[in-house]
């Protein structure tokens, strides 16, 4: 059986992992259903950011599109983002907010279609929006509005868009045929946008991957991204009574380093900062927390020795870090008077406030993951229409591919922007 005739079993949503790969050629069929007599120019496979992009996008240059998703609604993740209010796009967005096996890969449907694109889009929608940090930008009211203007622009577009159909399986001869629990469907392209395996309760599945494997598409290593991290018991003894405590910091692994602000849980470290870094950290690797950055920690505390000998260490700590975290590390110290404290011990605790050194034993996994790093390579794509170089008319849009965004908007930005190249070349 040729990759491209082989045909996949169902998936059923929240259940799936990348070992599921292996079972995606059993020949487990329900009774094949009859072609609608509906005629398509191309089917996209998943109704969130990217796929509504594309659609709506190919819709309005006459083509006949056919949008499905598995779920009773459209934009799931779109909903839930930001608090509700969606962090849509970014000000600042660029090539370098992403990690990919081919960082040039992206910078194409970057240009093409920009966040100040989507801007525009948004205003003729007329929804509001505000700025808040490093240029991330939200809805001034809810999440829904952003989906209400892709489906009115579906709408507009003709798309026909068909809702709870669970895919059950894809062949390809002279057309691509999708079989569902709700019939079956044929056009001559078929994209691919159902996105990774992150927060599978939402729905999400590993579908758009095993079809890609099916069709013979080489994928990258994928793992949860954007996600907190977890440490081993010995690390939760201080962290643990922490829980809930939130400040800024600089968190660094290897060469990349995010400042923003870091949150203590019960099972580790999270936060803008920490969701940052945990796309670039490996297994075994350690990361570097300087939880008082901009300031020189040893110094301060020198300085408080000199000016107020007779305070504790925990009044010292406390003008750089929160009250019960000043008291944690000040317990580190002899319960001594600072006047009474040897310069060497205060060195040591201000080395560490800056350079705090700990090795995370994992994440939490794709349940809290914001996105999947890794995906289809690009290597096997257009970088221009997002269409594989191996099989013609099939694309991969949105987190399905091997480009993976920093927190802010960015992978909003990466949806809007490759459903649009796929859109433009349907």
């Amino acid at each position: 059986m040729k990759p491209d005739e082989a045909r996949i079993p169902r998936v059923e949503a929240g259940n799936e992992t990348p070992d599921d790969a292996a079972n995606a050629m059993r020949p487990q069929w329900p009774e094949e259903l009859p072609v609608t007599g509906v005629s398509f120019d191309a089917i996209v496979i998943g109704a969130g950011a990217a796929g509504m992009m594309c659609a709506l996008t190919a819709g309005g240059r006459g083509r006949r599109v056919l949008l499905l998703e598995h779920a009773s609604e459209p934009g799931k993740k779109i909903l839930i983002s930001g608090g509700g209010r969606c962090n849509f796009t970014n000000l600042g967005c660029g090539p370098r907010n992403f990690l990919s096996g081919d960082p040039h890969f992206c910078k194409s449907a970057l240009a093409r279609y920009t966040q100040h694109d989507f801007l525009a889009l948004m205003a003729r929608h007329r929804i509001p929006w505000h700025e808040k940090t490093l240029g991330q930008l939200f809805c001034d009211g809810s999440a829904r509005e952003v989906v209400a203007m892709l489906l009115a622009e579906c709408d507009a577009s003709g798309v026909d868009l068909r809702l709870s159909h669970r895919i059950t399986g894809v062949t390809r001869g002279d057309r691509f045929r999708v079989s569902t629990d709700r019939g079956a469907f044929e056009a001559p392209a078929l994209v691919l946008a159902t996105g990774g395996l992150s927060i599978p309760k939402m729905g999400a599945t590993g579908l758009a991957h095993d079809l890609a494997r099916q069709f013979g598409l080489p994928l990258t290593e994928i793992r949860p991204a954007l996600v907190p991290l977890t440490f081993s018991a010995a690390d939760l003894t201080l962290m643990q009574p922490l829980s809930g405590i939130a400040l800024d910091c600089t968190v660094t692994c290897g060469r990349q380093s995010f400042r923003e602000a870091m949150l203590l849980t019960h099972r580790g470290l999270s936060g803008p900062a920490i969701l940052q870094i945990s796309s670039y950290w490996r297994e075994g690797q350690e990361i570097v927390l300087d939880i008082a950055p901009g300031r020189d920690a040893a110094a301060h505390l020198h300085a408080f020795k000199r000016n107020r000998p007779r305070a504790e260490p925990a009044t010292a700590l406390s003008g750089m870090l929160p009250g019960r975290l000043a008291s944690a590390f000040g317990a580190e110290l002899p319960k001594l008077p600072l006047g009474e404290l040897p310069d060497r011990l205060l060195s040591e605790l201000g080395g560490k406030l800056n350079r705090w050194r700990l090795t995370p034993s994992g994440t939490e996994g794709y349940a809290k993951a914001e996105v999947t790093l890794g995906g289809v390579s690009t290597a096997a794509l257009s970088s221009t229409t997002m269409e594989s170089k191996s099989v013609p008319r099939l694309y991969v849009i949105g987190e399905a591919i091997d480009v993976t965004g920093w927190l802010g908007g960015y992978n909003f930005q990466w949806a809007w922007s490759s459903g649009w190249a796929a859109g433009s070349a349907l």
